[in-house]
């Protein structure tokens, strides 16, 4: 970690609290080509959440295991193994060894400074790091994310349990864990570790499937997956208890350690080596200062469509902590909005940008599970005129080169003639949520989209299957 730049300067055009990827782009688009300045305040490592403990060590560790599932269901493919330590090596190589120093180069270099330390609100425009005042001309952004939730589950804290962190920087592979919870980290961290090596993994989820905010077929076939790997999924039970042994450290204090056991509502146990809470995050904003400007310090903050505080015009929220979205992308999109907002106020012009995407997200579980704007029941709730098409994804010729048992759907939400949601499920279908995101965002008609025609053989056809099924289903054939 480098050491704090501009150890005497005090006062800045924009000062941006958080340094993960909102931060980083709030700091970029207000100043790059405004003439402004900005600083960014950063108490851990710049490049945040996602960098160093979320995204990209996540999908570092399960693209190795998604390749290997890929070649042993392909005909003609054989030998593939997984090498664990080399998997965890090139994940440490993915996060650079926690060491940020690329990071605040970068910022650095496009003008941006750093200052290391905790950030808090101070009043108008005030902010303080470790006992330092700074002082904003125009703006300061609030940046600051979310961490993990740990439920007041009896015993859990007292057992030690892992977080994200933990499992996406973890260096040897647990025999027997358990995950509690059933979203997106939860299902993500199971196929991990059951690819890596682990023998035993359990998911127990309170509610009646998995991914409980997709469509109900995404969480139904991941869990048959997860079945078919030897993953235990038990929703509908909630953990009552935990308990593990307390030992001592070779005389210098009592720990827990050892074997974790969980209780489970159904009275059942389970015993494990570890215990991975991913039951939600709770946002950064308890310590923060909010106070001093006359907000609430706890939950998330509220913005308006340019990501401004309401009836404070200096004080932004972008990311997580604003609570709109809980995705590094989306947090993204809502800097570039703001950088731009600030440097169009600061020289005097109307705001240009509003806040109003739809939100894309993609599960890195196998298969694959990727979503563009509503559900079906979101739409629905929304008193939209909803119709639906799906299709199975294995009837594609693209899909039957792909792997020999290729599972998986796909899922159209309509408006009358105007797309609201999408939803696929299945290997390799990542990178069909952006042509869903571009064809619900642009409002494309129906009778437009037929003449994007897709490339054979290619996954994307099942873009022609959905219309083709729309076309009958009208037609009432």
């Amino acid at each position: 970690m480098s050491a704090q730049l501009n150890p005497d300067r005090t006062e800045w055009d924009v000062i941006v609290i958080g340094g993960g990827p909102p931060g980083e782009i709030a700091a970029q688009y207000a100043t790059q080509f405004s003439g402004l300045e900005a600083v960014i305040v950063e108490q851990e490592l710049l490049g945040g959440e996602c960098s160093f403990w979320a995204c990209m060590p996540s999908k570092g560790l399960l693209r190795p295991v998604e390749l290997v599932s890929n070649s042993r269901d392909l005909h003609g493919v054989t030998g593939a193994r997984l090498d664990v330590q080399a998997v965890l090596d090139r994940r440490d190589k993915i996060v650079n060894h926690h060491d940020d120093t690329s990071q605040v180069d970068w910022a650095t270099g496009a003008g941006i400074d750093v200052v290391r330390g905790r950030g808090r609100l101070a009043g108008e425009k005030t902010v303080t790091v470790d006992g330092r005042t700074l002082t904003a001309r125009h703006a300061v952004v609030l940046a600051t994310g979310t961490r993990a939730s740990v439920p007041p589950i009896d015993g859990l804290r007292e057992a030690r349990p892992w977080t994200s962190r933990d499992a996406t920087n973890v260096h040897e592979i647990p025999r027997r864990i358990v995950i509690v919870g059933g979203g997106v980290v939860s299902c993500e961290a199971a196929t991990w570790f059951r690819g890596l090596g682990a023998e035993e993994v359990t998911i127990v989820e309170g509610s009646e499937r998995l991914l409980s905010k997709n469509e109900p077929f995404a969480g139904e076939i991941v869990a048959a997956a997860f079945a078919d790997s030897g993953v235990t999924v038990r929703t509908k039970t909630r953990v009552t208890d935990v308990a593990r042994p307390v030992v001592n450290d070779n005389g210098e204090g009592l720990i827990h350690g050892g074997e974790v056991t969980v209780t489970l509502s159904d009275g059942s146990t389970v015993t494990a080596d570890e215990i991975l809470v991913a039951a939600g995050r709770t946002p950064n904003s308890d310590d923060l200062g909010l106070e001093t400007v006359g907000l609430e310090p706890k939950g998330f903050v509220d913005v308006d469509e340019h990501l401004t505080v309401p009836g404070i015009d200096w004080l932004y929220v972008v990311g997580d902590l604003n609570g709109k979205a809980l995705l590094t992308h989306m947090g993204k999109y809502q800097a570039r909005i703001a950088g731009d907002v600030i440097a169009d106020r600061a020289a005097g012009n109307a705001a240009r940008q509003h806040d109003h995407a739809i939100v894309p997200q993609v599960t890195f579980t196998d298969p694959e599970v990727g979503s563009a704007g509503l559900t079906e029941a979101q739409a629905r709730d929304a008193g939209l005129d909803v119709s639906v098409a799906e299709y199975d994804m294995a009837a594609l010729a693209g899909t039957y080169l792909v792997r020999d048992h290729y599972t998986g759907r796909a899922k159209l939400v309509l408006d009358g003639d105007r797309l609201v949601g999408a939803t696929f499920v299945g290997t390799g279908i990542a990178e069909l949520v952006h042509s869903a995101t571009v064809a619900i965002q642009a409002k494309v008609p129906l009778g437009e989209l037929w003449h994007a025609v897709p490339s054979y053989p290619t996954i994307s056809e099942v873009w022609l299957r959905l219309l083709e099924t729309i076309d009958s289903q009208r037609r009432g054939k």
